[in-house]
């Protein structure tokens, strides 16, 4: 691949430079230059160096320039150098010069045949351009001209029937002025006498509303106080309810952020929406602009048609209405003279009545004003009392919401209360039962260790020696190492004694055992029947503090209701020293607390 650079000058068609440099060559460049760019990439850097310089041409002071320096005194096809230079106030730097060769004759004459060629080519496609654009005015031409034509005519004909039709209105409208002042006479005299009936029964209705609307003023005074001291009693209320709304501001913020996502959405919807609306409203527009043009034509036909009837059914009744007018004016002339006389006299009576009547005008205007002014008044008084009420139902119906939230409070608050009251009363009882089993234990263990000895020789001599007795088991599948209650060491002494004396009575201080027992089996299926409401939180029967291990009491894990059942003990006791169902029954027998 070869690189190939030409310098050329539109004014000058002879000036012609080649360059043309190869892989080879741009290597050799490179190394005395000391350029950091491929071959493959060089070209592209070298258009970027000629835009800059062309870019900063037009400046007082450019940066980057292009010099052509050449040996000769005259550019006479002598080779030439092309800098590219960086201009700075210390030095100007050369980043790339090129060295061009002058064209031969054979060049120049290949460049200057394809500049021709090219100059043919746009010449052949701007004539074909300017006889398409004659070709096109000339058609546009003549049609104009015909348009013109046309309109002009329909021009001359408009005019034509526009001078008939003003004719005949001109002459209608005579005949009508003339009958219309005669009918303007009689009217002048009825709303005289209307006038003056109608001034008397205003100033009557004037009086009346004047009254009604002092007695409505008072009223309205009265309503006014009671809504002041009820707006203050809701001032008092909306500050507490503004507390409140604090709180939930913070979850509208929240919703907020929520909602301003998804109008984010529904703006790129609305945007689709409304460009395929556009398209469907220029669409209709047109339609409808087009029926409009249609409606107005048939319009305009109907009514000629209408006005030419109109105008003939008109005419007939004006030529008898004519005949007979003539009749009635000769009649009328008579009469005329005998009241030009009544009517000199009745003008003067007029004029005093007019002078009367100026000086009533100005006192209606007057008390017109002050009435208008006292009707804004009241209007923006009752707007402002409308305002008021309309507050008012609204605090009323935010007061009631809240008293159904604090109704609601109130019963969720009593039964919390209840439950409260309950687990009080249980934690009591928990405790004196605790406080009970740890008394009976601590005097159970003293009794055993008075009686180990003897009862240890006993069991010896009937059953088993006293090596295979174990005094603190521990369970090795539980994790248990701590020692175990002198009851659960009892309990398992009686086993073996079992299968040997069936029929052997067991002392009487065993029954204390079975009573404890019983008692405890009570106690487990209490804890059964009320197990704990995970979901209030409210933990009824003993808590985990009251099952802890104390430095002086006995642990409660030998007491269970596997190892101390009263059922297990049942058979070694003697009938009397059995627990009976009403003792088994009633807590008060076994606690004296």
């Amino acid at each position: 691949q070869d690189l190939a650079v030409r310098l050329t000058d539109d004014t000058d068609p002879f000036f012609l430079y080649n360059l043309v440099i190869s892989e080879e060559d741009f290597q050799s460049l490179k190394s005395q230059q000391g350029l950091l760019v491929d071959f493959s990439a060089f070209p592209q850097k070298f258009i970027d160096l000629l835009q800059q310089c062309i870019q900063e041409q037009n400046k007082d002071i450019p940066r980057f320039l292009l010099q052509l320096v050449s040996s000769a005194p005259a550019l006479d096809h002598a080779p030439v150098s092309l800098n590219v230079v960086e201009t700075n106030p210390f030095k100007h730097l050369t980043h790339l010069s090129l060295k061009f060769l002058p064209g031969t004759d054979a060049e120049i004459k290949k460049f200057l045949a394809n500049c021709l060629k090219c100059l043919k080519e746009d010449k052949m496609m701007l004539e074909e351009k300017l006889k398409k654009t004659e070709e096109d005015l000339t058609r546009q031409l003549s049609y104009t001209q015909q348009s013109l034509s046309e309109k002009s005519r329909e021009l001359d004909k408009l005019k034509n029937e526009w001078t008939s039709y003003t004719t005949a209105l001109s002459n209608k409208h005579t005949q009508e002025l003339t009958s219309e002042k005669e009918r303007a006479l009689q009217a002048q005299t009825q709303y005289q006498q209307q006038h003056e009936q109608q001034k008397k029964e205003l100033e009557n209705l004037h009086q009346k509303s004047i009254q009604q609307l002092q007695n409505r003023l008072s009223e309205l005074e009265i309503i006014n106080k009671d809504l002041t001291e009820r707006r203050y009693k809701g001032d008092s209320t909306v500050r507490e309810l503004k507390a409140k709304l604090s709180g939930l501001e913070d979850e509208c913020q929240r919703a907020k952020q929520e909602v301003l996502s998804l109008r984010r959405e529904n703006t790129t919807l609305d945007a689709e929406c409304h460009e395929k609306e556009k398209l469907t409203n220029q669409l209709q527009t047109r339609v409808a602009v087009l029926e409009q043009e249609i409606k107005d034509k048939d319009q305009l036909v109907t009514r000629t048609k209408e006005v030419l009837d109109a105008t003939q059914e008109q005419k007939v009744i004006l030529e008898e209405s004519t005949e007979e007018k003539q009749r009635h004016i000769e009649k009328l002339e008579t009469t005329i003279k005998s009241l030009s006389a009544e009517l000199l006299k009745a003008n003067e009576i007029i004029k005093k009545l007019q002078g009367d009547l100026k000086t009533l005008m100005s006192k209606l205007k007057l008390k017109n004003t002050v009435t208008i002014q006292q009707e804004k008044l009241l209007a923006d008084k009752e707007e402002k009392l409308q305002k008021e009420q309309r507050e008012s139902q609204e605090m009323g119906q935010s007061l009631r919401m809240k008293e159904q939230e604090v109704c609601k409070l109130q019963e969720q608050l009593e039964s919390t209360i209840q439950k409260l009251e309950e687990s009080k009363q249980l934690l009591k009882t928990n405790e004196n039962v605790i406080t009970w089993l740890n008394r009976q234990l601590s005097e159970v263990q003293m009794a055993k260790k008075l009686d180990s000895p003897a009862s240890a020789h006993a069991a010896g001599r009937a059953a088993v020696s006293p090596l295979s007795m174990p005094d603190r088991p521990s369970f090795h599948s539980s994790g248990i190492s701590h020692p175990v209650s002198p009851l659960y060491a009892f309990q398992n002494f009686l086993e073996p004694t079992q299968s040997k004396n069936g029929n052997s009575q067991c002392p009487v201080s065993l029954s204390l055992q079975v009573q404890l027992n019983s008692q405890l089996s009570k106690l487990s299926r209490c804890s059964d029947a009320h197990p704990a409401n995970k979901e209030n939180g409210d933990p009824l029967g003993l808590e985990s503090k009251y099952l802890k291990k104390k430095d002086d009491s006995i642990p409660l894990r030998g007491l269970s209701q596997n190892t101390l059942s009263s059922e297990y003990l049942r058979p070694y006791l003697p009938a009397k020293a059995q627990p009976s169902a009403k003792a088994a029954a009633t807590p008060s027998a076994y606690f004296p607390g």
